[in-house]
């Protein structure tokens, strides 16, 4: 095609006029400045900051955290949940964040708690325990009422405790609401393998300090009102009970199904 004949077609297609251009460059601009402006944020189904799917491991509020991973169990609030209570001033007392910490990490062995760090195939980072102790801590972690230090200690201790001495605990301290041999009364049957089978002999001693006020079991103090001894139960009577549980746990002396 010779150069004549380009010159001849271009000049039959029509151009845009100099006042065309001048209009498109100007909305472009003005397109530009609207949304640099974040005019855009309002229009209907944007969504707001609070509804982006964010990245679970990124998720740091505790009290998010918290709902998400642990009120299933020890309740929305920290109590009435299956699992013992978190929201529990004598709890936090007792045990310190790095034992808590320990815990949601690692899970409890012969308990439904399972072990909740990333590194063991749990759903949290790190970062996201330390955050749910702290607001365990902050939001729940008064001075027990009525109560000073020193309290028994948390961690189960060696030599185990004797079974004849817990008996004799369990008769002064637990019969009344628990039976005279655990198979239960006012309250829940002790003596039973099942329960036994699903609660650890630290979960056991840590109940039996600071009680279930949730559901109605009195702290190792509070206890006292109801006992024949008239005193708070000594960490050696705690350790003697803990022994007396675990015999039950494998002798299933009720009988129980």
């Amino acid at each position: 095609m010779t150069r004549q004949r380009i010159q001849s077609i271009r000049k039959k297609v029509p151009q845009p006029s100099h006042g065309f251009l001048r209009r498109w460059c100007g909305c472009l601009c003005l397109f530009s400045l609207f949304f640099s402006a974040g005019c855009f944020d309002s229009l209907p189904g944007k969504p707001t900051e609070a509804d982006r799917y964010k990245r679970p491991d990124t998720i740091m509020d505790s009290s998010t955290l918290y709902k998400t991973n642990c009120s299933g169990c020890h309740g929305a609030d920290g109590t009435m949940g299956p699992a013992p209570p978190l929201n529990d001033p004598l709890f936090l007392a007792i045990c310190s964040d790095a034992d808590i910490k320990q815990i949601v990490m690692h899970g409890r062995d012969h308990t439904p708690m399972p072990a909740m760090d990333h590194k063991t195939s749990g759903p949290l980072t790190e970062k996201q325990i330390d955050a749910i102790v702290a607001g365990i801590r902050a939001e729940w972690g008064k001075t027990p009422p009525q109560l000073s230090p020193p309290f028994p200690p948390y961690k189960i201790s060696d030599p185990p405790g004797s079974t004849q001495a817990g008996k004799k605990v369990f008769s002064q301290y637990c019969a009344t609401c628990h039976g005279k041999d655990g198979q239960g009364d006012t309250a829940g049957a002790l003596n039973d393998a099942g329960f036994l089978g699903t609660i650890s002999n630290q979960a056991l001693r840590r109940i039996i300090i600071t009680g279930r006020s949730d559901l109605g079991m009195p702290n190792y103090h509070a206890i006292s009102n109801d006992s024949l001894e008239g005193k708070p139960l000594t960490s050696q009577q705690i350790t003697d009970l803990v022994a007396l549980l675990a015999e039950w746990r494998t002798a299933d002396v009720g009988g129980n199904e």
